[in-house]
């Protein structure tokens, strides 16, 4: 009985995100003259916080007869909306004129309350027909004063929604305030307030299939998709330069390698070999630590093909503007069905490396990235619950997602572990090794882990970081990101760069003589990750106006686990590539 819900939760959960015209409720509805339009209030909260959302009606407005909440999907809960019915009433092709929602006594509490919003530049967001509204509360006259004791602030009372149409469908609707009526808030008194609206009907001749191109488009301005190719090009000739210089290095450096070794194999027997040749019988030799080592390799893995899939669902056009919730639903969903791959992966490597505990090993896999992620949801969700923000997710959502896990994320874990543990693969070492460990010789200090992780993380980060801005202004602000096949391409040039980067610095460590290359190439492909991290400080300090401890507890706690994400998943490209390059070069030559 558990395994057939199991399978309906993920098929309904897969149908959410592969077709969300099924979920947009309204969205492609035909309307008679005088229809009712469904029109939902969503939330309110600081233009500069997008994480620190309330309800529309957490804030003291007026509110006409029964509220009534929309049933939303996983993915809308997830992503902080909170639906509910509005007071306005926008039938389709009815004008209304300075129309009164209701006449409210507004207590000292409640100007206070709204003063609060005002001066924090709160904003609004409704959805009408599925289209999305934006509108500020209020505003805040300076008067040219730079004392904040001075200030006026005013709240808007009246609202002008101008709605166009094509024939029996809704196209686009634009709200804007009326800038004369005003509410003064600036002293705690009590005030009497008339909340009135206007809705004006105009025709259009945009057909109903492109009707979110008025969002799409606001990201490929000429302007903006200037930058993008710049970005791209510069990335690029970037990539090409350097790739192109360390492949001729290596390329001229391995084939003097190979004709050197050849002719120490023709000279004296009683020659001692040097370089890289010389530790062919500790190169091998497997990791400290095999476990953890096959679990990071195993979530690595999952977690790229995480990202692979959401590319191509991106490249088909699931997550156009405002289609709510899509992203967090593919994500829950994919991440939750590709476990198998993570226990598979992490079970083969670590039965390869003759681990014996393989349990351990899976549960390993499973808590490594789920652990820490769970930690910090835990974290955020107990800071969004003492706000009272939208962000803090209901009971139900919490024991949806725990089933998921539970019912899906866990028995395919298991399924893939025990698979990989069958596939009596075994490791192939082109060379034997040996019994006893070989001294690696003292180093200088730039050959240390650390500095060769800061290496390695800044030549793939180089590559991207123009590419983050847009990124962080869509995720952290208002900004719409659609141009996903730019993204797509960047995301392609930092695995090459990535695998490249990765190889030179093996080979080099080898050549040195130092054997101890699995971790060190794991650590130095997953560096990019620390990178990023560090561009978040600058971000927030430097590029945003966030502020509060909801909104930096929310920006630094989940921007860490999506870099731990690309920590996992470039460690795993990484070694890949390393792994490959090693047994070419070991293969190639003749070893005792």
């Amino acid at each position: 009985m558990a395994r057939g819900g199991a399978c309906h939760v993920v098929v309904f959960l897969l149908l959410c995100a592969a077709f969300p015209a099924v979920w947009s409720d309204g969205s492609d509805h035909k309307y008679k003259v005088g229809d009712p339009v469904p029109l939902y209030a969503n939330k309110v909260g600081p233009f500069h916080n997008p994480s620190e959302t309330y309800r529309y009606f957490d804030l003291p407005f007026c509110s006409t007869g029964e509220l009534k909440d929309k049933s939303e999907a996983l993915g809308e809960v997830l992503n902080g909306d909170r639906l509910v019915s509005a007071p306005y009433k926008l039938d389709f092709l009815v004008d209304r004129e300075a129309e009164v929602i209701c006449k409210k006594k507004l207590s000292k509490k409640d100007v206070a309350e709204f003063r609060r919003a005002v001066a924090k530049d709160y904003y609004f967001q409704m959805y009408y027909d599925d289209l999305p509204i934006w509108g500020f509360l209020g505003k805040v006259d300076k008067e040219g004063s730079g004392d904040p004791s001075e200030y006026k602030y005013y709240l808007f009372k009246h609202l002008h929604f101008e709605i166009f149409y094509n024939k029996d469908r809704v196209i686009e609707i634009n709200a804007r305030t009326d800038p004369n009526a005003l509410v003064d808030l600036t002293e705690d008194k009590e005030v009497d307030v008339e909340f009135m609206y206007s809705a004006k009907w105009k025709e259009t001749h945009v057909p109903f299939e492109k009707r979110m191109d008025k969002y799409s488009k606001s990201s490929s301005l000429p302007r903006h998709l200037e930058i993008h190719w710049f970005s791209i090009i510069n990335s690029c000739v970037t990539v090409l330069l350097l790739t192109g210089f360390l492949a001729t290095i290596l390329m001229r450096v391995l084939k003097n390698d190979f004709v050197k070794y050849a002719h120490d194999e023709e000279a004296a027997d009683d020659q001692e070999e040097t370089g890289w040749k010389y530790i062919h019988g500790d190169v091998f030799r497997f990791p400290k630590y095999k476990s953890l080592f096959a679990a990071c390799l195993g979530s690595g893995t999952q977690l790229f093909t995480l990202a692979t899939f959401i590319f191509l669902l991106a490249l088909v056009g699931v997550f156009y503007p405002y289609n709510r919730g899509a992203l967090f639903t593919a994500l829950v969903v994919i991440y939750a069905l590709t476990s198998g791959i993570a226990g598979y992966t992490a079970a083969s490597f670590y039965c390869q490396l003759e681990g014996t505990n393989w349990v351990r090993n899976l549960l390993l896999t499973g808590a490594l990235f789920c652990g820490p992620l769970f930690l910090t949801f835990c974290f955020l969700n107990t800071v969004a619950i003492a706000y009272h923000a939208t962000a803090a997710l209901p009971f139900g959502t919490i024991v949806v997602i725990f089933l998921i896990w539970a019912l899906v994320t866990s028995p395919l874990l298991v399924l893939g572990g025990i698979a990989g543990k069958n596939s009596k693969a075994e490791f192939q070492a082109p060379v034997r090794t040996t019994k006893y460990p070989r001294e690696i010789p003292p180093l200088p200090w730039y050959r240390a882990t650390l500095p060769q992780m800061a290496m390695a993380g800044f030549l793939p980060f180089s590559a991207i970081y123009i590419e983050l801005y847009y990124i962080f202004a869509s995720v952290w602000g208002h900004r719409i990101y659609t141009i996903y096949s730019i993204l797509f391409i960047v995301f392609i040039i930092l695995l090459i760069v990535t695998a490249f980067i990765t190889v030179a610095l093996t080979y080099f460590q080898l050549a040195a003589e130092d054997h101890e290359w699995w971790w060190r190439s794991f650590l130095c492909g997953g560096s990019t990750g620390l990178f990023i991290y560090g561009y978040c400080l600058y971000y927030y300090y430097a590029r945003s106006d966030m502020s509060g401890f909801m909104q930096t507890s929310f920006f630094f706690g989940y921007m860490a686990c999506i870099c731990y994400a690309f920590f996992l998943m470039l460690g795993a490209v990484g070694f890949r590539a390393s792994l490959f390059f090693v047994r070419h070069i070991y293969r190639s030559i003749k070893c005792e």
